[in-house]
């Protein structure tokens, strides 16, 4: 991650989008910020560095807390068609995606504002976490092999101590297209109506 969003060039050339190599030394700097004894907690990783821990939002980062699949068309839709993410995780079937703070508050209202409005009904319920919250964030180093999958794994993991976060409008903007890109898919499957099984079919060539 950058300080600033990904510019065209970078994206380009992202082999496969996602980076689940595992954090940085860098990024370990900044995810232990988060917490109130970041020393505590960079000494903690260097002796259990396959852990995952606890951390608490508001600080460093909020997150937003979305279905793996409605989380998945969130991030293809931040990297396909909008400035990038920051980190991501997936953890226990939830995506995981690292916001500037004060995201999660603003998230809400606007949210709120899209749904009196009638325009987000395909999205889910969103668990936007800020001041207060904690959440489990994936260990720095992958545990295990890739044929068992960890139930806390990077999908993006931070590789600087400054990476750019998105703000609440742009993680609205890609709830909103993921919301329509899920609809446009439902509408293009479900365009014909189902057979009736028990219609009659009549010969019409047969009719004068």
């Amino acid at each position: 991650m950058s300080s600033r969003a990904p510019s065209d060039e970078s994206r380009r050339h992202l082999p496969d989008r996602f980076d689940v190599s595992g954090v940085t030394s860098e990024g370990a700097i900044w995810l232990a910020s988060a917490g109130a004894c970041p020393r505590s907690m960079l000494a903690h990783w260097a002796d259990r560095p396959s852990a995952p821990v606890v951390l608490p939002c508001g600080t460093a980062f909020d997150i937003i807390n979305a279905p793996a699949i409605f989380g998945r068309r969130m991030l293809d839709r931040l990297w396909d068609e909008g400035p990038g993410s920051g980190p991501v995780a997936e953890h226990r079937g939830r995506m995981l995606l690292f916001a500037a703070p004060g995201t999660a508050r603003r998230l809400l209202a606007l949210l709120d504002w899209e749904e009196w409005g009638g325009r987000v009904q395909a999205i889910p319920p969103l668990l936007c976490h800020g001041p207060g919250d904690a959440v489990t964030v994936p260990a720095i180093r992958p545990a295990g092999t890739a044929a068992t999958r960890p139930e806390s794994r990077w999908l993006v993991a931070p590789d600087t101590c400054h990476p750019w976060l998105p703000g609440p409008e742009v993680v609205l903007w890609a709830a909103v297209r993921a919301a329509r890109t899920a609809t446009s898919a439902a509408v293009r499957i479900s365009i014909f109506p189902p057979t009736d099984q028990d219609a009659k079919v009549y010969d019409v060539s047969r009719r004068r």
